[in-house]
């Protein structure tokens, strides 16, 4: 391997920089967007029993809050819960924005890998092709030079799609998931304005 990295010479290790950014950022995410950690299964109803039970108090909506993305959303709506549909609506929209934020983020540096890689992949080819005319002389040219020079071409070519087209399959996946997961934070947090909302309508 490290022989491969020294024929493909200095431009691969812009390459391997990236390489590494990319890894980190895709076993991030992964973890952090865990449909369990987010979306946990089973709040929505943990959140109405607890709310029927003690109601809007700190220390539902701090827990909450701390729980998990979803919790924060639920939280920001109980907040309000004594202001009407639309107030409560409004509040869980802000935070849900905020929610977005952190979700997606890092996604924007792994799609600027992905674009990025194959032009450090190019770069490498560019220079590799200099070396191949730099090892042209008056009495012919360079074996040595020469084949120094198609190995930095190839070799950065390769490795910058090597790079390239994991990172862009990573960063689509995982713009999708977290407009699913969106989708779904947006629909049982208005559930939950619904149930509350109904219960004090039938209640008062």
């Amino acid at each position: 391997m490290w022989a491969i990295v020294e024929a493909a010479g200095w431009p691969i290790w812009t390459i391997i920089a990236a390489s590494v950014v990319s890894l980190a950022i895709i076993l991030e995410r992964l973890y952090t967007l865990r449909r369990g950690a987010v979306v946990p299964s089973g709040l929505l109803a943990q959140t109405l029993q607890e709310y029927r039970r003690v109601g809007d108090r700190d220390e539902l909506l701090q827990k909450l809050h701390g729980h998990s993305p979803l919790g924060r959303l639920f939280a920001a709506g109980l907040r309000n819960v004594h202001g009407s549909r639309e107030v409560m609506k409004e509040s869980i929209e802000d935070e849900g924005r905020q929610v977005a934020y952190q979700l997606e983020r890092l996604l924007t540096s792994l799609g600027t890998i992905a674009a990025m890689a194959p032009l450090l992949g190019l770069l490498g080819t560019v220079i590799g092709m200099i070396e191949i005319f730099g090892s042209q002389n008056g009495s012919g040219a360079n074996p040595q030079q020469l084949a120094h020079g198609i190995s930095v071409a190839l070799y950065n070519t390769a490795f910058g799609l090597i790079v390239a087209i994991p990172s862009m399959m990573f960063y689509r996946y995982f713009r999708s998931k977290v407009d699913g997961l969106l989708v779904e934070m947006e629909a049982q947090a208005i559930k939950l304005v619904e149930v509350v909302h109904g219960e004090r309508k039938n209640g008062s």
